[in-house]
């Protein structure tokens, strides 16, 4: 009994590397999918920075051409002073003056947010190029090895499955029917030891008839409460 119950945590073992490979099938390709996520996001920092400073920049020539083109007009329109002969010409003329100079007003207030804009994004592109350049090297180098992992896991894992089966077949089926059915029921551990006089697995107190049963090896126990199978282990037990 002493080697079948070894054999079950040799087992036990197995089956829990078994389950963080099948788990490493589910949450690798998430890390995988978030540096992707992370890399496409820098880069489309860069892009829109790159396009709101080449959209300011005509936004700006825009604004320049605007501004000259009123002035022009309002030099015609003060020239044109000099020939009023009403009053009534006179405050018409005033009236479109003052109306040019407002929109030039308002067309330089935009210039220069705009210019402001502009020195703001070249100072500040640089710094967002090379972040972009940052995340993407450092995240294509975990990909790389994320990727490697991946491709090994069904290499383990039919290594695994291979140790498995070697081992199974040297336990009595009664023992293995037993483990199977509590791994199902209970999930993790199938086998614990006895920690403190007690199930390592629900904690319930054993009788000290139980404990020396267990001690002894002689037959497989379980816990009344939770049904796990118990096991000795000095060190632990104690």
């Amino acid at each position: 009994m002493q080697d079948d119950l070894e054999m079950l945590l040799q087992l036990q073992v197995i089956d829990y590397d078994l389950g963080e490979l099948e788990r490493s099938k589910e949450y690798i390709p998430d890390m995988m999918e978030n540096l992707r996520r992370e890399i496409d996001e820098s880069d489309r920092q860069f892009t829109d920075a790159r396009q709101a400073l080449s959209d300011s920049k005509v936004t700006q020539k825009n604004l320049e051409l605007v501004v000259q083109e009123k002035q022009e007009a309002l030099k015609k329109l003060q020239n044109q002073m000099m020939a009023i002969k009403t009053n009534k010409e006179y405050d018409a003329l005033v009236s479109q003056i003052d109306t040019v100079k407002e929109a030039i007003n308002e067309n330089e207030t935009s210039l220069l947010e705009v210019i402001e804009r502009i020195e703001k994004l070249e100072s500040e592109i640089d710094d967002i190029e090379k972040k972009s350049e940052e995340t993407r090297k450092q995240n294509e180098k975990q990909l790389a090895i994320l990727q490697e992992k991946m491709d090994s896991v069904g290499t383990k894992v039919r290594m695994k499955e291979d140790e498995r089966t070697n081992i199974k077949v040297r336990i009595p089926r009664q023992i293995m029917s037993t483990y199977d059915r509590v791994r199902k029921n209970r999930g993790g551990a199938a086998v614990v030891p006895v920690r403190k006089r007690a199930c390592g697995g629900c904690y319930k107190a054993l009788s000290p008839h139980v404990i020396q049963e267990i001690k002894r090896h002689n037959q497989l126990i379980t816990c009344d409460n939770c049904g796990r199978i118990l096991i000795w282990q000095d060190g632990v037990s104690e």
